[in-house]
């Protein structure tokens, strides 16, 4: 069986968790930024205004808030912040529904028990068994900090044997950023990339205490210029389908259309599955990588 779990990752430094109150100034201020006053119908200042987006009080008269209240807030002050106050900010900052889940969760984080730095995230059986049933379709689990955890022969036969590499190095974040093989796998890897960092953008707001996440981010920020660039646009997004272009060693250009079902038994897992279109090039392809077996999982992004 090819579907693996994640196993507990011993580099993970315990203690170490993302700030929440840098993390929820640092948004706010870029989805400022971003808006023009013509943008929200106010008059902008031609050649003299030195502020690239809106100023703060611009965005508070916008959001039918006080200059200070939202400086506060801005400033990373979101504790006696209410729903109704954050919705008039999400309106006015013009929020995408992504983005306006981001912002709460930055701002009102629920109340939940400490979790554990390097706890494992285990995959329920019924649900490996689903993803091998899946005859002829690349699926896989991913979790929490874009974590592989578990994934079928069709998956490995198209994205590589992740079965080989150490558990920690199983993570679609490490993969994208710091293996050269997928930068030729992805067609469109920049766009792989900001996907990719927009989802850890989610989970940081969800859960800044995952001493694993803190730990991804600055390992990635270490090595990867491009991972830095994009994750100080502090975008958000989730996708949850579309059409994926691959260029596969063996079989050269796959359009794969994929599917990503979020699990509510509150494991935090999401199911991902590929398909091609019927009659299609890509259909055949994907035959072809079933029928190659084994071969064609170990030729996969080498």
């Amino acid at each position: 069986m090819d579907s693996r779990d994640e196993q507990p990752d011993a580099s993970v430094a315990t203690g170490q968790t993302l700030d929440r109150r840098a993390e929820l100034s640092e948004f706010l201020r870029s989805r400022r930024a971003r808006l023009k006053p013509e943008d929200v119908g106010l008059a902008g200042f031609g050649r003299h205004r030195r502020v690239p987006g809106l100023r703060r009080e611009e965005l508070a008269q916008l959001a039918g808030v006080s200059v200070a209240y939202y400086t506060r807030l801005e400033q990373g002050n979101g504790r006696n912040v209410s729903a109704e106050v954050l919705d008039s900010i999400a309106r006015a900052l013009r929020l995408t529904d992504a983005e306006h889940a981001h912002l709460t969760h930055l701002a009102k984080p629920k109340a939940h028990k400490k979790k554990p730095a390097a706890r494992q995230q285990q995959v329920r059986a019924v649900l490996r068994h689903l993803l091998d049933s899946m005859d002829g379709v690349p699926a896989y689990i991913v979790g929490r900090c874009s974590q592989i955890l578990a994934w079928n022969r069709m998956a490995a036969a198209v994205f590589g044997d992740w079965g080989e590499l150490p558990p920690a190095e199983r993570n679609w974040a490490r993969l994208v950023f710091l293996r050269p093989a997928y930068r030729e796998l992805f067609v469109d890897w920049e766009q792989k990339a900001i996907d990719i960092v927009c989802a850890l953008r989610m989970d940081a707001g969800c859960d800044p205490d995952d001493a694993r996440l803190s730990v991804l981010v600055g390992e990635l920020s270490v090595k990867s210029e491009e991972f830095r660039r994009l994750w100080a646009t502090h975008d958000v997004k989730e996708k949850s389908h579309g059409v994926k272009h691959l260029h596969h060693p063996l079989v050269g250009d796959l359009a794969l259309n994929f599917e990503s079902f979020r699990l509510t038994d509150g494991s935090e897992q999401v199911l991902v599955t590929y398909h091609a279109d019927p009659d299609s090039a890509s259909a055949d392809s994907l035959r072809l990588l079933a029928s190659w077996g084994a071969d064609a999982t170990r030729a996969a992004t080498r």
